[in-house]
């Protein structure tokens, strides 16, 4: 059948070798959906962002573009605006029928890490050919905060396919008018659109901006960062705000999103708006996110955005993403949400969970 692989056949290609590792599974590794990827112990600091190309290894790419080595046994700090790659943990061995796609986890989106992961002769990033049997690497390049790292920490996460299965427009339409994806109004047009919100009800926080030249975050340090020491809140009355040029921005949409046990879904880009921002640098929804037997009514998608040419007018409502639901190859054992330490289940807009909330604790 095809779609998706859930956790329990992830955890039969540990089994069988398919996925390999040097140190066994952390316990909550596998995820409804996806499988979280583990930093290795050495980073190359290199000139540039890079591709293996056919034919060739990552390894003598980061010999060529090599600036120096970093150990990262003890830690170290991957410092803003810098590019680096890191061996990961695991490796494949995939079938010949079993394709992959890597994407960053939620939290390390919303720090504005850009985490691609990169294979021997990929012509691509975050895409994994059919079969590919090698090693896994992460490029890392924090874009607005410099991170303190560790070996095993999990910055992005890969999810596995058989075939393609993606819900047709047809299939959102009678899916979402039996149990609603969205709330409100569906935006159907090539997935499932959704808009931002700048009028939330009772408040004028829409945001926040990135503030530039801050501290080092330790990403083993949860809920211990004041927000104030790292972003702008963005208030607004208007409905409006302006997007500067090369500024990192979370915001949250208008719509709050539900992906079915059976399904699962990845966030890309509103085509139309693709030349003035991106919209998300973590992509992956799980199944159960939002959903009802998993703890949620419905999840508001956070939105990581960066404005790239010129300064853009933002308004409320305006559609900036969809979501392509896919099918599962069968459901999870365990939902998004449901038995799990689901940090964003039933969220409004928030920043990671390295920050406290308003009251001094962890983001929840």
């Amino acid at each position: 059948m095809r779609g998706v692989l859930p956790d329990h056949a992830i955890r039969a290609m540990l089994e069988r070798g398919e996925i390999r590792a040097g140190l066994p599974p952390d316990e909550d590794q596998v995820q409804p959906a996806s499988l979280d990827l583990r930093l290795g112990t050495t980073a190359w600091r290199v000139r540039a962002s890079f591709l293996a190309g056919n034919g060739a290894r990552v390894l003598d790419r980061c010999r060529e573009f090599e600036m120096h080595q970093v150990d990262l046994t003890r830690g170290a700090v991957l410092e803003q605006g810098c590019v680096y790659v890191v061996r990961l943990m695991e490796s494949l061995a995939l079938p010949k029928e079993i394709h992959a796609v890597a994407n960053a986890r939620s939290s390390t989106g919303r720090l504005d890490l850009l985490t691609r992961t990169i294979t021997d002769g990929g012509a691509e990033f975050d895409r994994i050919a059919p079969g590919y049997t090698g090693p896994l690497y992460a490029e890392i390049c924090p874009r607005s905060f410099s991170v303190l790292v560790r070996p095993g920490m999990r910055l992005n996460q890969i999810r596995f396919r058989r075939g393609q299965a993606t819900l047709s427009d047809a299939d959102l339409r009678t899916r979402h008018a039996h149990s609603p994806l969205v709330s409100g109004q569906a935006v159907i047009d090539d997935g499932m659109g959704f808009s931002v919100d700048l009028l939330p009800k009772g408040d004028d926080l829409v945001g926040y901006r990135a503030k530039p030249h801050t501290g080092v975050i330790d990403l083993d340090r949860l809920g211990s960062y004041a927000p104030g020491e790292f972003w702008d809140a963005l208030r607004t009355r208007t409905g409006r705000i302006i997007l500067d040029p090369g500024a990192f921005y979370i915001l949250v949409s208008r719509e709050a999103v539900t992906i079915p046990p059976d399904c699962a879904a990845e966030m890309a880009p509103y085509l139309a708006m693709a030349g003035e921002f991106r919209v998300h640098y973590a992509g992956f929804f799980d199944p159960g996110f939002g959903h009802a037997d998993a703890g949620g009514a419905g999840a508001r998608a956070v939105l990581e955005v960066r404005c790239h040419e010129a300064p853009f007018v933002l308004e409320h409502g305006q559609v900036v993403g969809r979501l392509m639901y896919e099918r599962m190859v069968a459901p999870p054992d365990r939902l998004y949400g449901a038995d799990l330490a689901s940090t964003y289940q039933g969220q409004g807009l928030k920043l990671s969970k390295h920050f406290q909330d308003a009251n001094g604790g962890q983001v929840a």
